[in-house]
This record gives C-alpha cells, structure tokens and sequence, in this order.
C-alpha cells in the first residue's frame, strides 16, 4: 500500500471482531492509515455493509476512490454461518435482549428441520427484527424498542439462495445460509424457531462471503495495523 493507491482506492478486506461495531472496525483503519500514510482529512473510507457487534466476519472496506464501490459491492450475494437456538426467544431475536419466553422442542427431529427448511428456500416475505437501525417515523427501530413504543414493521421481499443445517444439537442448530441485500438472520432465525412450533434465536453469527470476496482471505484490524507497520 501507498498514499497514492489508499486515495485511488483499495478494497481491504477485515475480519471483524466480536462485540466490535462496524464503525469501530473502519474508524481503526481509517485513524491508522492517516497517522502512518499522511493522507488528508478528508480521506474518504467506508464499510460495504454493516454487521452487528454479536457478529463476526467479512467487513469489507473501502478507501479513496473505491468508496464509490460500495453500493455494487452491498448488492451482491452474501454467505453466513451461524446457530440457532430453539426454545426460547428474545425481544431482539439474539444475544443482545434476555430470554423473554420458552417452548417445548421435544417434538423437533431432524426430518422436522430439513423439512422446514424448504419454508424459506427462494424469495420470501420477511419482517426485520424491531432491535434494527431502520428509520421509522424519523427514529431507529431499536430507539422505539429500547423506549418501549410499538410500531408497525412492514415485511420486505428478500432471496435465500442456499440454506443447509450443518450440525443438530439441540436445542442448538448450526447452519450455512446464502442469502440476497437486505436479509436478516436474526429474523430467520425467529421465524424458524416459529416454524418448527416452538421458538429460536440467534446464537451466533459469522459472514463468510460478500459475493467473491471471502473471509479466508480477511485480516483482524489488530494484524492489518501490524502488516501495514511491517510493510512501512
């Protein structure tokens, strides 16, 4: 890397942390790459596509003229590995809220499961979850929800190319899923668990492919920040 190319842009590909916001990951980069590239203040870099703090993975972003990028980059085909934990649910339908209610599972098999799968293969209706950044009435979704107020959440159109169960232990159940722009996993996980007539959240979550960009190919922000000082 250098001045030059940062400003005519780079696709810098980062595994994100646990617990670290998409913000966050950027904001290293970006005061990293200005305090050891002398680039200007107004040095434009940016994520192509969020992921929540309780996930990991594949954060792509964008620097200099590549920022322009961004838009065709979130259009494509995204890939997650995960767990689902059925009999109880969550306000947020992950970690992020308490347990708020719990389902008997001794009915779930596994023909059960990859029978309910077929439910959300193609093109499907899909609510977000309420604990989201969408703007309702001027505000996020979560600022109604953490205020208490409800709201009416429309369902959005959304494609789930690819979704294989790859380990059964319940109550956990890990899967693969690819997926169109604008799918919540979370909300699957919700609506899976209300499928197989009992209840789910999301235990865990990792994105490991944004179109032909994969997370193999990734670096943490702390050995990004170490390479970059190596190769200065």
């Amino acid at each position: 890397m250098t001045k030059e190319s940062l400003l005519e842009g780079q696709v810098l590909l980062i595994d994100k942390p646990l617990t670290w916001s998409s913000f966050q990951a950027v904001n290293k980069l970006k005061y990293a790459l200005k305090r050891h590239y002398d680039l200007p203040k107004k040095f434009k870099i940016g994520h192509a596509g969020t992921l929540d703090p309780l996930a990991t993975g594949l954060l792509i972003i964008c620097t200099g003229k590549f920022t322009k990028r961004i838009t065709e980059i979130q259009a494509q085909a995204k890939e997650y590995t995960g767990t689902i934990t059925v009999g109880a649910t969550t306000p947020s339908y992950d970690l992020e809220t308490e347990v708020d209610a719990t389902f008997p599972t001794e009915h779930i098999t596994e023909d059960l499961i990859q029978e309910t799968i077929k439910q959300f293969l193609g093109e499907i209706d899909q609510k977000p979850p309420v604990f989201s950044a969408i703007k309702k009435d001027g505000k996020r979704l979560y600022e109604h929800a953490r205020a208490g107020e409800e709201v009416e959440i429309k369902a959005r159109k959304t494609t789930i190319h690819e979704f294989e169960i790859t380990r059964i232990a319940l109550p956990e159940i890990d899967f693969r899923i690819k997926c169109s722009k604008g799918t919540y996993i979370r909300s699957i996980a919700y609506d899976f668990g209300l499928a197989l007539q009992s209840g789910g959240h999301l235990t865990a979550l990792r994105r490991t492919k944004i179109g032909d960009y994969s997370v193999e190919n990734s670096v943490t922000p702390e050995v990004f920040e170490k390479n970059m000082l190596n190769e200065i």
